[in-house]
């Protein structure tokens, strides 16, 4: 006997495919990535397509890829697909270890301390490699929690961790409310609250997940507020997962502080609660290379995330070319400072050309992005407004901005604006588009007001009143109402 045959083809289909392949879990249904899909639609060109949309949704850093370009001329023998670097081609082609090369991992723990201003020092034997800061995420997702469990995270936070480290993994997160009233800082009573709102709604938390610097706000975390996290997560016995993917893109004071050098001045923290996320994609602009990192203070989470990296490697030939520009202490000391340099004035004329809009953003001092305050134009504070002027500005500016909503900020009217992912020209063309359409808004409700008030004041008016003004003999010239002059 057979097996019964669906009539329904559709259904059927389904059937073939995983919850995983089938469902939404991705995200990408979201207004952030809707607006990167804007953009792809119809990329603005200076020349080809100068009325395109504006990418200024993505956190990538350009500025500095012309001092990498000068070392790469200058270093042929840093690749092996060059004439000076062939030799080594055999080597690295097979080399298949998933530990990674020595000399990368020495290369990486030395910039990640580098980076960090030399307050700590990091172990090569404890560098895990990923596929990105991505694959990364994932990865410490994977060896911490199981399927149900949840980090707390809070908020406004990166939308893509609710793909890197949810999506396969079936790990939840649970939002961390913050508010700008206190500058969005994380308190020891948001995280018991929303630790003790799991316990009653039965889920487990594993964690707590963090970005510092903060990815939208581009901010710093104080040195109070990292001494809470660890105290927090030692009290509570759970871990804590620290992005610093953003650490080298501090440019103003205060200065960065890695959780790593907390836990060094701390004897009685459990080291084993500890993991680092670290990557190139931001400090260097290097995503195309996808090279993220797992630091774990945990030997357990080290073994099970080197046999998991096996699925992420990063490629022997990019260990190969940044383990000689990492090692090179004199470029990579310049390329640093420059990058701060760089991003510090991109920074400024950004705000600046904003604030001449009457356009505030919350202040910061990392990240490759402003949290542009539009609060003052929503009709009213609420997300459906949000999404309205949102539509507005990615579909008739042409600015792929990326609104909080997107970000789970509860507070409706801060939107993420990327600032270090174009060069001048295109970053005066969005400015100019940008006061094209403040201007605009505000003439509109100029004009909406005066009608009101014109509408306002004929309803207020007595009708008596208003028969007398229109009266044919108001002007009279017996009227005491005017006085006529010669």
């Amino acid at each position: 006997m057979g097996f019964p045959v669906s009539n329904n083809n559709s259904s059927r289909s389904d059937q073939l495919l995983s919850e995983i392949a089938t469902g939404s879990g991705h995200g990408e249904n979201s207004s952030y990535f809707d607006g990167w899909k804007a953009y792809d639609r119809d990329p603005f060109h200076a020349i080809n397509n100068p009325n395109g949309v504006i990418q200024l949704g993505l956190a990538e850093n350009l500025l500095c890829h012309d001092l990498m370009e000068d070392w790469l001329k200058k270093n042929p023998k840093a690749s092996i697909c060059s004439a000076e670097g062939v030799s080594a081609f055999g080597a690295i082609a097979n080399f298949q270890d998933y530990h990674g090369l020595p000399a990368f991992r020495h290369a990486i723990a030395n910039f990640m301390k580098k980076v960090r201003g030399g307050k700590v020092e990091f172990d090569p034997d404890r560098i895990v490699m990923s596929g990105g800061a991505t694959g990364a995420q994932e990865l410490i997702s994977f060896c911490l929690a199981d399927p149900g469990d949840a980090f707390l995270i809070p908020t406004p936070y990166y939308p893509g961790f609710d793909r890197d480290f949810c999506w396969r993994t079936r790990v939840q997160l649970l939002p961390v409310q913050c508010k700008s009233s206190n500058k969005f800082r994380i308190t020891r009573a948001a995280l018991e609250s929303a630790f003790k709102q799991a316990q009653q709604d039965g889920i487990r938390v594993k964690g707590v997940l963090v970005t510092n610097p903060s990815n939208p706000l581009g901010t710093s975390m104080e040195r109070d507020t990292l001494e809470t996290l660890v105290s927090f997560v030692n009290e509570k016995k759970i871990h804590l997962v620290c992005d610093e993917i953003f650490a080298g893109t501090v440019f103003a004071k205060p200065r960065f502080i890695s959780i790593s050098e907390i836990i060094e001045e701390d004897p009685t923290c459990d080291r084993d609660l500890i993991h680092v996320i670290s990557s190139l994609s931001k400090d260097l602009g290097l995503p195309g290379f996808r090279v993220g990192i797992v630091y774990s203070y945990n030997d357990n989470v080290v073994n099970c995330g080197r046999k998991m990296s096996s699925f992420g490697l990063v490629s022997s030939q990019t260990q190969h070319l940044l383990a000689s520009m990492l090692s090179d202490e004199e470029f990579i000391t310049k390329l640093l400072d420059e990058s701060r340099r760089r991003l510090s004035e991109r920074h400024r004329s950004f705000i600046l050309g904003l604030a001449k809009m009457g356009i505030r953003c919350f202040e910061s001092n990392a990240g490759l992005f402003c949290w542009m305050d539009l609060r003052p134009m929503l009709k009213e504070a609420v997300v459906d407004r949000e999404l309205e002027l949102w539509k507005l500005i990615v579909n008739d500016v042409k600015l792929n901005v990326s609104p909080g909503a997107s970000f789970h900020c509860e507070e409706s009217g801060w939107f993420r604006v990327c600032f270090a992912n174009m060069d001048d020209h295109t970053m005066e063309v969005a400015l100019r588009r940008i006061r094209s359409f403040v201007y605009r808004e505000v003439a509109a409700k100029a004009e909406a007001k005066k009608k009101r008030w014109q509408a306002g004041l004929r309803l207020s008016l007595p009708r008596r009143f208003e028969e007398m003004m229109m009266s044919p003999h108001l002007m009279s010239p017996h009227s005491p109402l005017v006085h006529a002059t010669g």
